[in-house]
């Protein structure tokens, strides 16, 4: 039977029987702030456990400190999947040495990108190159603080037209609102899905990586569910010690 693309079903099935941990952020308001603000809020830092459908650790920090692919212990063998803002080199690098791998979506200019050679990489040439295909899947280099640039595998999905336009106009709207002007090669990488991967080509292909990244949704259902389900809101008081207890019973 057919497996719905970026259901559990699917990504245990890409994963080939290796842990799935989908790490994400989420933030409360502390006691006393508005909900609304960006500043006087608890972050909550967490990784779900695609295998048992729950989350497995929790951080809690406030907004002064930044989303790291590597604040939870790393289990052997695991797939650890990310958005954009945790694609930061030397963390990685600590992932992969602890024996992980890493699936993380990436940002246009997020990255320094390089050969095999330690030449840069013009992504915005080979995202306009590969247009007609839709698709890229080809080793990729990315400079950290290290003197060896880490080795990852560069895959990048072309959006259906519909889901195009959606994240053009989506740029545009937030560039007006915001009295600014879009870089045009910002245009050209919103038609992409620009994935980073550690995992062997031969033994991932393409469509395995696209699963597995697409369920990084599950941990953002998760939040909701803590925020709308079950009540997760601002904890009382300012100490982040009963804000941590509070945050852990939920």
């Amino acid at each position: 039977r057919l497996v719905d693309p970026g259901s559990r079903e699917a990504g245990m099935a890409a994963a080939k029987g290796r842990p799935v941990r989908l790490v994400d952020a989420t933030s409360v308001a502390k006691a006393g702030r508005d909900a609304r603000a960006t500043c006087g809020r608890w972050r909550i830092h967490s990784v779900f456990d695609l295998a048992s459908e729950r989350f497995t650790a929790f951080d809690l920090t406030d907004e002064s400190e930044g989303e790291v692919i590597d604040r939870a212990e790393v289990v052997a063998g695991e797939i650890r999947v990310a958005d954009r803002a945790y694609l930061q080199p030397d963390r990685i690098a600590k992932v992969l040495d602890a024996g992980a791998d890493i699936v993380v979506r990436a940002a246009w200019n997020n990255a320094r990108w390089l050969d095999e050679e330690g030449y840069r990489v013009d992504l915005i040439a080979l995202l306009k190159k590969a247009r007609g295909k839709g698709l890229i899947d080809r080793p990729i280099w990315i400079e950290g603080s290290a003197e060896k640039p880490i080795a990852l595998r560069l895959v990048a999905i072309r959006k259906p037209k519909e889901a195009r336009d959606r994240s053009i106009e989506k740029l545009k709207r937030h560039a007006r609102d915001k009295g600014r002007n879009l870089m045009p090669e910002t245009l050209v990488a919103a038609e992409w899905v620009i994935i980073v991967t550690s995992l062997n080509r031969d033994e991932y292909p393409l469509c395995a990586i696209s699963d597995l990244y697409r369920l990084r949704w599950r941990i953002e259902i998760a939040f909701k569910h803590l925020k709308s389900g079950v009540g997760l809101a601002g904890p009382p008081g300012e100490d982040p010690r009963s804000a941590r207890a509070y945050i852990l019973c939920h």
